[in-house]
């Protein structure tokens, strides 16, 4: 039966670390900065206002208690550790290090529990994302868990060692991604959610996008989150500095899921959560397909969720994702702007730290806004003029007006290259109209045309060692991405593509690119690591729904196996009162509510089994042989179903064929 395999932000980079645990370390050490890399470094320092320090004030103001230690697992084992980042305490940025990016790495690296506004608390550095803790009049209500249950129990307990011990009475996810809500066991008991004691409130259709999110394309989600958060990257001036929205996801740790007990599904909603009232502003579509923003009339308080962060965010994020809709995003920031604008004091999000003051709050929401309403038109603009995406991306070397200079505007998570392509694919799709593009070669033929016809690999060597003495590294990693598809043996070719890659991961201002750069190059030196353990979140897997299984019964389904072997079954779900057919024709797998009088065959299981047999807890021949399975009809073709099903590999190649 299937390993449900589930993604980073989908599953974000948390599975990733929990499966890997940040054990491989580059054998083969990066190379320095070269000349050319340190040049362009220092010209940053001349390009952006750095003698700027309001963020350095806003990111330690309210500090209550810093946090320094480590969080552990069950078993001792360390699964978040602040002061691998004590490096980050340099006032000058290294060579190595873009110093843009420098600087929030050091904004990023304050951690502990702090006071936003009077009963408004959020604690922060102890995940990837921000856990707030507001404080209602007869119990606490706490905004998005953090990703890892030992993770917030570790931020909880740090709120309860400097505040009154309320009890948690809500808990809001704000949207749908993982480090938003996976530590939700880490503050509530399930028992309590099930007595009504507390309440778990969530925008329309969260259920449905945290499954489509975590799981159909999980596995190679998770393979390229390795990328983005640098997971597997050491802690350094030559490695990971940061993530772009935080330090970083925990390195192991217990993914918990509990389904909301009520959504929010107006555009406009307001309830009385621990006697505050609670204003929740839909955004779907916007940085997660279910998404809201929450407004706190009583405290003058607006959180954005992750809507309105201090950099500017993906509109495709490079893990991978549905593309965000810029200009939907763009409009809903104008709404939260003309509805809270003159009412908020403060506003907070789920990612780095807040802003104060009404005139602030509303400059900050009119950039962000103009940024998103930039990113969607002018690239809109520019495709009707014919541009493709590459030459609209390099075409587009700022941001507009006052807006690039401005630090939370800066690309250290999405960036404008990434961002004017997803909004190209949005409207256009991946195809960009001409003809030679329609039906290219893959990229392994590809590349054996290229360097036979550039002369050989000795010569496209040699032309890439030129590039990159003179600093054309953009260059040099095209040359040497077709060195590598014709031969991924050739050592000296990876040995180059690794020292490009470098180079151009230590002069990028964005944190996730950096992320990319680095470990592929560490992948060219010291090869893919190997996969450890499981990326099964247990809750996960329980959330899933019958027909959401089945449906990744047909992604695991390989056509060409299935081919020859059609088959009905009807599956029944006796404690549900559930049931369901599947047909398998043509190689293609669907299924539909009810039973089918004509099926080869019935199987007959609880819900319960299925999580056994989906977590590996259990198999089908030892479940039948128990009782646990009732088959009847030809046995033979469930057995025909199961063998044609395939287990991804996590850990397939990326920078080689």
């Amino acid at each position: 039966m299937p390993r449900f395999t589930l993604s980073p932000r989908g599953l974000l980079a948390c599975l990733i670390t929990a499966c890997l645990a940040q054990s491989v370390i580059a054998a083969d050490a990066p190379v320095a900065a070269s000349p050319q890399t340190t040049a362009s470094n220092a010209a940053v320092l001349k390009q952006l206002p750095f003698t700027d320090r309001t963020d350095y004030e806003s990111v330690t103001k309210g500090l209550i208690a810093p946090f320094k230690g480590q969080v552990k697992d069950a078993s001792g084992k360390v699964i978040w550790d602040i002061q691998a980042y004590d490096f980050l305490t340099k006032d000058q940025a290294p060579e190595s290090v873009n110093p843009s990016l420098w600087r929030l790495a050091q904004l990023s690296a304050h951690a502990g529990l702090f006071e936003v506004s009077p009963r408004l608390y959020q604690v922060r550095g102890l995940d990837l994302a921000n856990m707030t803790i507001i404080e209602g009049d007869d119990g606490l209500i706490i905004i998005d868990p953090l990703t890892m249950a030992e993770t917030a129990k570790a931020a909880l307990d740090l709120y309860y060692q400097n505040r009154p011990h309320k009890p948690v009475v809500a808990v809001i996810y704000s949207h749908t991604h993982v480090d938003h809500f996976g530590g939700v066991r880490g503050v509530i008991d399930e028992a309590d959610v099930k007595a009504g004691k507390v309440k778990v409130f969530a925008p329309a259709g969260f259920m449905e996008h945290v499954m489509s999110e975590n799981v159909y394309a999980g596995n190679a989600m998770s393979r390229r989150a390795q990328f983005q958060f640098g997971s597997l990257l050491p802690r350094g001036e030559r490695g990971q500095v940061d993530a772009g929205l935080g330090k970083s996801t925990p390195s192991g740790g217990t993914v918990t899921l509990i389904p909301p007990t009520d959504l929010i599904d107006k555009a406009l909603q307001t309830r009385t959560i621990a006697g505050l009232e609670v204003e929740f502003q839909l955004t779907p579509g916007t940085e997660a397909p279910a998404e809201m923003n929450l407004y706190l009339p009583q405290l003058r308080a607006l959180c954005m969720a992750e809507n309105a962060t201090q950099m500017m965010h993906n509109i495709l994020t490079p893990r991978g994702a549905q593309v965000r809709d810029a200009k939907a995003w763009a409009e809903y920031l104008d709404g939260s702007l003309a509805r809270y604008g003159d009412k908020s004091d403060v506003l907070f999000a789920q990612h780095n730290w807040p802003t104060w003051g009404g005139e602030r709050i509303r400059t900050f929401l009119a950039d962000q806004r103009d940024m998103y309403a930039f990113l969607n038109d002018r690239t809109l603009h520019l495709l009707n003029q014919g541009l493709t995406p590459l030459e609209i991306a390099d075409s587009i070397k700022k941001l507009p007006g006052s807006l690039d200079q401005k630090w939370y505007t800066r690309g250290y998570y999405g960036s404008l290259s990434f961002n004017t392509r997803a909004v190209y694919q949005r409207y256009m799709g991946f195809y960009d109209g001409n003809p030679a593009n329609l039906n290219p070669l893959p990229p392994v033929e590809t590349a054996k045309y290229t360097v036979e016809a550039m002369g050989g690999e000795a010569a496209v060597l040699e032309k890439m060692r030129a590039a990159m003495t003179k600093g054309e590294y953009r260059w040099a990693a095209q040359l040497g991405n077709q060195l590598l598809f014709a031969n991924p043996d050739n050592s000296d070719a990876r040995k180059a593509q690794a020292e490009a890659l470098e180079q151009m991961g230590y002069q990028s201002e964005n944190a996730t690119w950096r992320n990319m750069y680095l470990t592929g190059a560490m992948e060219l030196r010291n090869g893919v690591p190997p996969h450890a353990g499981t990326s099964v979140s247990v809750d996960m897997v329980r959330a899933m729904s019958p027909q959401m299984f089945f449906d990744f019964l047909a992604v695991r389904l390989d056509s060409e196996k299935a081919a020859g072997h059609d088959l009905t079954l009807n599956w029944t779900f006796e404690d549900l009162n559930k049931d369901f057919n599947l047909t398998l024709r043509n190689g293609v797998l669907t299924h539909r509510a009810g039973l089918n009088a004509q099926a080869d065959a019935s199987v007959t299981m609880s819900k319960a089994t299925l999580e056994q047999i989906s977590l590996k807890q259990l198999d089908i021949p030892t479940a039948i042989q128990k009782g646990l399975i009732k088959l009847q009809g030809n046995g033979k073709k469930l057995g025909e179903l199961m063998t044609s099903l395939d287990t991804f590999a996590p850990q397939f190649n990326i920078v080689t064929p």
